[in-house]
């Protein structure tokens, strides 16, 4: 049986995505408006066009999207994608791809953040999101984050930073999961990377003798319902 495939660079996360094209309660076409809470994300934009809507303690803002366009933001950055026509980007996600797999809370009305239970099941998709469900869900679950995300852009300061406290007091159970992929992943990456900076030191060349090339023709799984579009993952390696 051959090795498992190695961990991509760092111990990030890589997917294809392509933004929902159907408007949410405002007009505007796209995603839904979300924030990671110790992850940063970055869009390599491939194809379309469109914006990123941000809030932080330092107001709203929008990027423009064009293909060739890179974008990152940082952990407690609300961001919204905006489909100006057919826009498609490349996702990197810190730790192992830990935004899609329970580093994000969406901006419901805060009566839902308040709500532990009320919070899953508005946010729940059937089967986990998993390629072939109903597409409808997803949308409702990004027309109700589109009102909260208004209200957020409304109340200024004080409602984000309430928000805050209402997104880490949802996740923080989930804080022990999140370390043991974290651990896996980009810890484990960064010391690899002190252990062969130490051989080099030494001398060493042992550890270039473990050379590998890995590929992955196509995606693990087409078509999964994420947050701001239809997902293409590929496997993270380990």
């Amino acid at each position: 049986m051959p090795d498992a495939p190695a961990p991509l660079p760092g111990g990030v996360g890589l997917s294809r995505l392509c933004v929902y094209d159907t408007p949410g309660p405002d007009g505007l076409v796209g995603g839904t408006p979300h924030v990671h809470l110790c992850c940063t994300e970055a869009y390599v934009v491939t194809g379309g066009s469109g914006t990123v809507q941000t809030l932080t303690v330092d107001g709203f803002r929008e990027t423009p999207l064009r293909p060739g366009a890179v974008v990152w933001f940082t952990p407690g950055t609300v961001h919204r994608l905006v489909n100006g026509g057919d826009l498609r980007i490349v996702v990197l996600m810190q730790n192992s791809g830990l935004p899609e797999a329970g580093d994000a809370v969406l901006t419901l009305p805060a009566e839902y953040l308040a709500d532990p239970a009320a919070y899953a099941a508005a946010t729940a998709l059937p089967d986990g999101g998993a390629p072939g469900g109903d597409v409808g869900v997803a949308h409702r679950r990004r027309d109700l984050a589109v009102a909260g995300f208004a209200a957020l852009r409304a109340g200024g300061r004080p409602a984000l930073e309430q928000f805050y406290a209402a997104a880490v007091a949802l996740r923080r159970p989930l804080v022990d999961q999140w370390r043991q992929r974290w651990r896996a992943g980009a810890a484990a990456a960064a010391a690899r990377t002190g252990h062969q900076l130490d051989a080099i030191d030494r001398g060493d060349a042992a550890h270039l003798e473990g050379a590998r090339l890995y590929a992955a023709g196509e995606p693990a799984e087409r078509g999964r319902l994420g947050m701001c579009g239809l997902l293409d993952t590929y496997p993270a390696g380990g």
